[in-house]
């Protein structure tokens, strides 16, 4: 469990901690082994384990509204919003550009890797609300598309 070396009156000792529960160590000292009891009790200080629920990260700001359209819903207008906070990299359409389902739309940094933000529906692209290099927050509408 645990190695010490003391130096007592100019002699040397080599002492293991084997165990130690309640009031009662099994120790090794030169190698011999015994087994001493405590005045005190002793407690073994134990790391706590953290338990976290489950987290599902969402851009929606009310879950009754979704931040994209579902691909099988009937096409129209929609907004595509950054899913996670980064800068933009690279603008991959301009305003006016016919996009078709699942086409690359914006390329976005974050957390040191680069991220392909893609149409979740087919249209014609109607506003650009950033440009490269610009910084977006998570859920911030990025494109429009009509």
């Amino acid at each position: 469990m645990k190695k010490f070396n003391f130096k007592i009156n100019g002699n040397n000792y080599e002492v293991k901690i084997d165990s130690l529960e309640d009031d009662l160590a099994s120790v090794q000292v030169n190698g011999i082994a015994y087994s001493v009891e405590l005045e005190k009790k002793s407690s073994v200080t134990k790391t706590p384990k953290l338990v976290r629920s489950v987290a599902v990260p969402t851009t929606d700001s009310s879950q009754s509204i979704a931040k994209t359209s579902n691909p099988s819903a009937p096409k129209g207008g929609g907004t595509i919003k950054s899913p996670l906070p980064g800068v933009i990299l690279k603008l991959h359409v301009k305003v006016g550009d016919t996009v078709n389902l699942s086409q690359e739309l914006i390329t976005l940094e974050a957390m040191k890797m680069e991220n392909s933000i893609q149409a979740d529906k087919a249209g014609v692209v109607e506003a650009i609300h950033f440009n490269t290099n610009d910084a977006v927050m998570e859920g911030d509408v990025l494109i429009t598309i009509k």
